[in-house]
């Protein structure tokens, strides 16, 4: 009896050890995704050389997560936040999952805006956002990425902005995608305010679902809501270190979306710099975002688990280039990059990204290759080491491992797509809305739908899309126009229907 209590033991043991082995060979996950930060808001340069717009801004920890790790120079995202998250979470294509503007509300109809001089009536698209339960009215239904983690054993921590599914609706609450700790996360797309000395926005008669909860330890102080996040993950985080249990913090922050709040920390600098104050309230909230980011990698490092931590830093869309809030003459922001968020152009999508993961990637080095936000998913994946994972979607993203390991050229170019059929903003805004477009190696494509034109640039040669060279290249314009259409078609993509005619706009192949 005896010794059979005693095996029993020593099995139980061996279980737990086993089990904690397990644990320890799975490395930590951290997303640090940006909202609206561009690919020029960073003194780490993304293209080939320094330019005027990196001088303006002090981002350190960019610099040092970039020196040890991997820099994506060909990294893109959706022209506008919810479609981005929804891809990260789902490993689909906005096109593919429909949900190709920003949630808000729940409603049954789209509530794009409408103007006389809008010549569209915008498709049914899925307005509610992703969900992770069938049945939902405009959703589409997914198995998302923290509940897959969560079923591999990971501890999964949301912190910031959600923004994923309309109110009223599964997906509102971070909860029920397989997060086990919601910090900040609701529908909000914005903060109503970053200062802590309007409590975030929860003011007396003045709140709206704008305002960030969870928060009220910091009320009436003068932490910056981009502080105030940080330092509720790293609490967060504490827990499964001391537990060594693998975790997934998926640190979202609001920064650098509107409204343009200044960062006390880092104001001054600016002006004293010599920039307007709209120019030197953003450019603070961006130092500000980066002092998180080296505070989270310094409490990896105090907590001795940096080494076993993949870090991984991207941006949700373009930096916005529609609004006067953040200084400088619209549609500059951004250069060389045209125009920003809400386009399919360089300015709207081509996004700041740089993943670190010890014992894999080579400290300072950079990839050119293309990646999409969709490959978060099968690369988060795959780092976790889940394979086969059963899901309800069909997964678009391909992985990017290989690229941290080094397999630096891809054996056929990639093809990227986005497709924006949808109305940003109520004022008339020039090449922002309705449109689509196709990256196949240097080659680019872009389909206005208001004007029915193929545009087509070389971004080797012509990274700010400023040389329309389809007249001369008719039979790439031919083979991406064809390579477009044929990928909507098999995701059955919504288009437009015109408001004169009652007629779907035509795919690119069939002008």
């Amino acid at each position: 009896m005896r010794k059979a209590i005693v095996l029993i033991l020593i099995s139980a043991f061996q279980l737990m050890l086993a089990g904690t082995s397990r644990a320890q060979t799975k490395p930590n996950i951290i997303v640090f995704l940006v909202d609206d930060m561009g690919w020029m808001d960073t003194s780490l340069p993304f293209g080939e050389t320094v330019m005027a717009l990196n001088k303006r801004y002090h981002t350190p920890n960019m610099v040092k997560l970039a020196s040890q790790g991997v820099k994506f120079t060909n990294a893109y995202a959706a022209p506008v936040c919810t479609p981005s998250r929804v891809s990260l979470m789902s490993g689909m294509n906005a096109a593919h999952h429909m949900v190709t503007n920003w949630t808000s509300l729940e409603k049954n109809t789209p509530s794009d805006f409408d103007s006389k001089e809008n010549p569209f009536i915008t498709p049914k698209w899925n307005i509610n956002g992703m969900s992770p339960t069938a049945g939902i009215p405009a959703t589409v239904q997914v198995t998302p990425l923290p509940q897959l983690l969560k079923d591999a054993g990971y501890f999964t921590i949301h912190v910031g902005k959600a923004h994923f599914a309309a109110a009223g609706t599964p997906a509102a609450s971070p909860y029920n995608v397989g997060f086990i700790v919601n910090i900040a996360g609701n529908i909000a797309g914005q903060p109503q305010s970053y200062l802590g000395e309007e409590n975030y926005g929860n003011m007396p008669g003045k709140t709206t679902y704008y305002a960030v909860q969870d928060l009220t330890q910091y009320y009436g102080t003068k932490t910056f809501l981009t502080e105030a996040l940080t330092l509720e993950a790293k609490k967060a985080m504490d827990y499964p270190i001391q537990k060594k249990q693998p975790f997934f913090l998926y640190m979202a922050q609001y920064a650098v979306h509107l409204p343009v709040n200044p960062d006390d920390r880092f104001y001054e600098k600016y002006l004293k710099n010599g920039l307007d104050s709209n120019s030197a309230k953003y450019a603070s909230m961006v130092e500000g975002m980066d002092k998180s980011l080296g505070d989270l990698m310094d409490y990896l490092e105090e907590k001795k688990v940096a080494q076993q931590t993949v870090v991984i830093f991207m941006s949700d869309n373009g930096g916005n280039s529609v609004s006067t809030a953040r200084g400088g003459a619209l549609h500059t922001q951004n250069l060389p990059l045209r125009e920003g968020k809400g386009s399919v152009y360089e300015g709207g999508i081509r996004e700041p990204m740089i993943v670190k993961w010890p014992g894999v990637t080579k400290p300072g080095t950079k990839s050119d290759e293309p990646v999409i936000i969709e490959d978060f998913f099968p690369s988060i994946l795959e780092m976790a080491g889940v394979s086969k994972p059963k899901v309800v979607q069909e997964i678009d993203g391909q992985s990017f491992v290989p690229l941290l390991k080094g397999n630096a050229k891809a054996s056929q170019p990639r093809i990227l797509t986005w497709h924006y059929p949808n109305k940003w903003k109520a004022k008339e805004l020039p090449q922002i809305d309705y449109m689509s477009a196709i990256r196949k190696g240097d080659w680019k494509m872009v389909y206005d739908m208001k004007t029915q034109q193929l545009e087509l640039y070389n971004l080797k040669l012509d990274l700010g899309e400023a040389n329309n060279v389809a007249s001369a290249n008719p039979e790439k314009v031919k083979e991406l126009a064809k390579l477009l259409s044929d990928r909507f078609r098999k995701w059955k993509t919504l288009m437009p229907t015109y408001k004169a005619t009652g007629r779907l706009v035509a795919l690119p192949d069939e002008l």
